[in-house]
């Protein structure tokens, strides 16, 4: 049984990313969209679900944010970054959108029966899953 999250809140990540408006338009290319009350010059806000945010910072502010230095997604790990589509179609249409958006792609198709993933990495080299899971599994 999951727990549901407590109400009120909201989850926010920070990218660091090279160019705000390019990451922009390759998100919006996979169908996300952005809260304007959250942008400027040197960030943007995605909108991922009801309550999660990524935040796309440039370098100067991510660097006024975090106590460390950013490190290198082209080089290092930094975290995975998922999210779910709502049919088994769907896992295609976004990871296809991101490589023809200039992603590149990590991990082909991994069909586990009840989980259908594709990894793709983004314009910057942060790597991205899109999932979808067999609502008849639960």
């Amino acid at each position: 049984m999951t727990t549901p999250a407590p109400p009120g809140r909201t989850f926010f990540v920070t990218l660091p990313v090279a160019d705000v408006a390019r990451s922009q338009d390759f998100f919006s290319r996979l169908g996300f969209t952005f809260d304007p009350d959250f942008a400027d010059g040197h960030g943007a806000c995605l909108l991922v679900g009801d309550h999660a945010r990524v935040m796309l910072a440039d370098r100067a502010r991510f660097a006024e944010l975090s106590k460390l230095p950013p490190g290198d997604p082209t080089t290092h790990a930094l975290a995975l970054y998922c999210f779910t589509v709502a049919t088994r179609e769907d896992v295609d249409t976004v990871a296809d959108a991101a490589l023809a958006a200039g992603g590149v792609e990590a991990d082909g198709l991994e069909d586990f029966g009840f989980m259908l993933t594709r990894s793709f990495f983004d314009l910057d080299g942060h790597g991205w899953q899109v999932m979808w899971t067999n609502p008849a599994a639960g």
